[in-house]
């Protein structure tokens, strides 16, 4: 008698699970739609933006290399012209080609005389913010205080260049030479030195950032 109880209580449990899939059979069915349209969609995603950075990256080699065609013979009108064309593409540019044409557009502006839109090309990509990648951030920072020293508050030029002075960071030769200068214009003699001594003395420096420190010391110690 037990089997046969046992057999009854499998078939109910059967038919309860039959009708249960046929009663939720359209919502799996959507739900692994779903699933699936969302790997689809995610595989289409990762195709699009492939194809927009390779079609980025030739519109962006093509035009730096037409600009680079002309070289130091660009007159400030080409300059400016130019670089107004990086900032157009870099309107439509993913992140990561937008900021390095702004960031060329900046130099471009600054050959071209207009100082201030090189200025703020290079504030907004050292910002925290910006979608530039860090040492991007850092170079753009570091820009803007060479050519922001004499004309800006030293304050405001030093601000920008601490954080760049830090060990970690990737321009932390560069910034200290620059710091270097700055305290050489203020007269502030010992601090320029001992950063320049510090670079020099530093071997994992770049040779050329050394030999730039040295040839301040010495004319530093005249």
């Amino acid at each position: 008698m037990p089997d046969i109880f046992d057999e009854v209580a499998d078939d109910l449990r059967a038919e309860r699970t039959r009708k249960f899939l046929v009663r939720y059979a359209g919502v799996f069915i959507a739900a692994a739609g779903i699933v699936l349209i969302a790997i689809g969609g995610w595989q289409a995603l990762n195709w699009y933006h492939h194809k927009q950075d390779m079609r980025a990256a030739t519109e962006y080699v093509t035009l730096t290399d037409r600009i680079a065609q002309t070289g130091a013979g660009a007159t400030k009108t080409q300059n400016l012209a130019d670089a107004k064309s990086l900032i157009a593409f870099a309107a439509k540019a993913p992140p990561g080609y937008a900021s390095l044409a702004r960031f060329r557009a900046a130099a471009l502006y600054a050959a071209g005389g207009d100082t201030k839109a090189a200025m703020a090309l290079w504030t907004e990509l050292g910002e925290a913010d910006s979608r530039a990648g860090s040492m991007l951030r850092g170079l753009a920072n570091l820009t803007w205080a060479q050519h922001a020293m004499g004309t800006v508050p030293d304050d405001q030029v030093m601000a920008r260049l601490k954080p760049l002075m830090a060990d970690d960071s990737p321009w932390h030769d560069l910034a200290q030479v620059n710091a270097a200068v700055l305290d050489m214009q203020s007269g502030k003699t010992a601090d320029a030195q001992s950063l320049l001594q510090r670079v020099s003395a530093d071997p994992t420096s770049p040779a050329n950032v050394r030999n730039l420190a040295e040839g301040l010391l010495a004319k530093l110690n005249g």
